[in-house]
């Protein structure tokens, strides 16, 4: 009989979804391929809130089978927690939580442990940093004033010792770091040499360039044309942009060429993995899309969801749009939601020269979901969401900051609004009264026309995809992942549903040196958007349908697309060989060994 397969996953999303993490982890145990091959799966994360009762621990879906937080000891673990409790003066939670996909049906119910770190033994962990040091060069001190840094170097040891406890380590055991969260305990395991560890880094970002990227002022049109010149140049990021080192994430990142193996989310991810260091010239880096939803609706479906969005708009605004454009999305630096308010003033000005007429709903905020009784209030008070209000529980910093940009472009727009939407969820409960009364979430992904996301940095993308099998045309930039995803699945033929932006085309830059490049700043990137973003506006009008028989072939070919980018295709074509098949080779404990 074959030996059982193990993943841990050791990630911030393993009690609730907050972001990209959790949608992949929402893909992987929904996914038939990825249960049949992984026979066992257990999520590992510091317990960040002691609050709420013993049974919230792990969210809705979730059940708790022991909490030594709350006192709940079940004796079936007592015995082997309470040795790990005491030795390094933690607390436990273990329980499962179930995911479900609500389309398929398909489900499953992973393990789930918390480790409650904020009083942890300081021999146990000084000890741990000292052989962090030894063994991998991680300076501890320079980053444990970081809670961020220190709760994820403070998980690694029990965390391990619980996966002893559980039996996790007598079978082909995978270590999975979800970014830089999970790298102290995937390094923890390197150092159990007796057991059959192997270890993994996913990468969903590379957080080193992220925080380049989002901070110099030529972005994506400077960032990735100094990288493939420091490629050619056989230079890498401390080289061209400095000692990176004091940065927390950068070390533990950094530190993944100790693993065995790499996940890269898309193809530029990989590329700023190797860009780190030369070690990671030889890196055994396997490309793991993210996969996206596959729904098949029909024409009146779509209408439906549309009309909904029409209805919204008349009564917010005071006339019904002919096109429907959204950004669903995080309000942060690296969406570039500017680069959206450019190419709609293009479409506003060629939407008046055929009479016609469009919304733009920005489906964003930077803060926590408001209250149902706030938005009411806003809503009755001054007009929310078309008006706003700097404040609490309305605009938040950020928030005010582009709503700035959100009156000028209604200002000057003639044939297009744009309405700013800053808050969680898109239905009624979320959103106030003014909102048809049946309208769902889901009504924005199959209502839309067109779908922004024209990011500066995206390792991925999903989001951006979404409408994508509701017949959406989706707008993204080429520096995203999902810009790889859909080149391999079509073969690099272009399809009408997609529409890629290139900011990073400077079009004769053969003779530039590194420093040239370098010196791209904020007024070259803005000429180059500029001309970009004239270009993708004529792009979307030539793609818009013209009629219902236009309509439902854009559907047809969306979902047809979303189909070849389902997580079961994902995991089958991208994960599975790997994960199911690594210990069958010889252990190549880091990457140095393939040097």
């Amino acid at each position: 009989m074959a030996e059982e397969n193990i993943a841990v996953h050791v990630t911030h999303e393993a009690a609730g979804k907050i972001g990209g993490i959790g949608a992949v982890l929402q893909g992987f145990f929904t996914c038939p391929s990825y249960l049949e091959t992984i026979h066992r799966s257990i999520l590992v994360s510091p317990l960040f809130t002691t609050d709420g009762p013993a049974d919230s621990r792990l969210g809705e879906d979730g059940e708790v089978l022991y909490s030594s937080i709350d006192g709940l000891i079940n004796p079936s673990y007592a015995r082997a927690f309470e040795q790990i409790e005491n030795l390094y003066n933690v607390g436990l939670v273990y329980g499962r939580r179930t995911f479900i996909d609500d389309q398929t049906g398909v489900h499953s119910s992973p393990e789930v442990l918390l480790i409650d770190v904020r009083y942890m033994d300081m021999y146990q962990l000084n000890g741990f940093k000292q052989r962090l040091f030894e063994e991998f060069g991680i300076q501890s001190h320079l980053h444990e004033h970081l809670w961020e840094y220190e709760q994820y170097v403070r998980l690694a040891a029990p965390a391990i010792a619980v996966l002893k406890a559980l039996g996790a380590v007598e079978a082909h055991t995978t270590v999975i770091s979800h970014e830089f969260m999970g790298m102290p305990t995937a390094l923890a395991a390197i150092l159990e040499s007796y057991f059959n560890f192997r270890t993994v880094f996913y990468a969903h970002e590379v957080a080193t360039m992220r925080r380049i990227v989002e901070e110099q002022p030529g972005h994506d049109t400077m960032f990735y044309n100094v990288m493939q010149q420091a490629h050619r140049d056989g230079l890498y990021v401390n080289e061209v942009f400095g000692d990176q080192g004091s940065y927390f994430k950068h070390a533990l990142v950094e530190a993944s060429k100790h693993c065995d193996h790499l996940y890269a989310v898309g193809d530029y991810v990989a590329d700023e993995l190797r860009f780190l260091a030369p070690e990671f010239e030889t890196a055994d880096i396997d490309i793991v899309y993210n996969g996206i939803g596959a729904y098949e609706i029909s024409v009146p479906e779509k209408l439906a969801s549309k009309e909904k969005i029409q209805r919204y708009c008349q009564t917010l605004l005071g006339y019904t749009p002919d096109c429907v454009f959204t950004h669903v999305t995080r309000l942060v630096r690296s969406k570039g939601l500017w680069r959206d308010l450019r190419v709609l003033e293009h479409l506003d000005r060629m939407l008046g020269e055929q009479n016609r007429t469009g919304v733009f709903v920005l489906l964003s905020t930077e803060v926590s979901r408001r209250r149902t009784c706030d938005i009411h209030h806003m809503e009755a008070t001054y007009g929310w969401p078309v008006a706003h209000r700097e404040g609490w529980p309305d605009l938040s910093g950020g928030e005010a900051e582009f709503h700035t940009a959100i009156q000028q472009f209604n200002a000057r727009a003639r044939n297009i609004k744009a309405v700013f939407i800053n808050q969680f969820g898109f239905d009624p409960r979320s959103c106030g009264t003014r909102m048809p009364g049946d309208m769902e979430f889901v009504d924005i992904r199959k209502g839309t026309d067109v779908e922004f996301g024209q990011s500066i940095y995206e390792p991925f993308g999903i989001a951006q995809l979404e409408p994508l099998t509701f017949g959406g045309i989706c707008v993204f930039t080429g520096v995203c992942g999902c810009a790889g995803f859909v080149r391999d699945v079509t073969a690099g033929q272009a399809v009408r549903n997609v529409l890629v932006a290139d900011y990073t085309d400077l079009d004769d830059t053969s003779e530039d040196g590194l420093e040239d490049l370098l010196r791209i700043d904020r007024c070259v990137r803005n000429e180059k958007e500029v001309h970009e973003s004239e270009r993708i506006a004529a792009e979307i009008m030539r793609r818009l349908p013209t009629d219902q028989t236009d309509l439902g072939n854009l559907i047809k070919e969306g979902y047809r697309l979303a189909r070849d980018m389902s997580w079961d295709v994902v995991v089958r074509k991208y994960l599975l060989a790997d994960l199911a098949g690594a210990f069958e080779r010889p252990a190549a404990r880091g990457i140095y060994s393939k040097a």
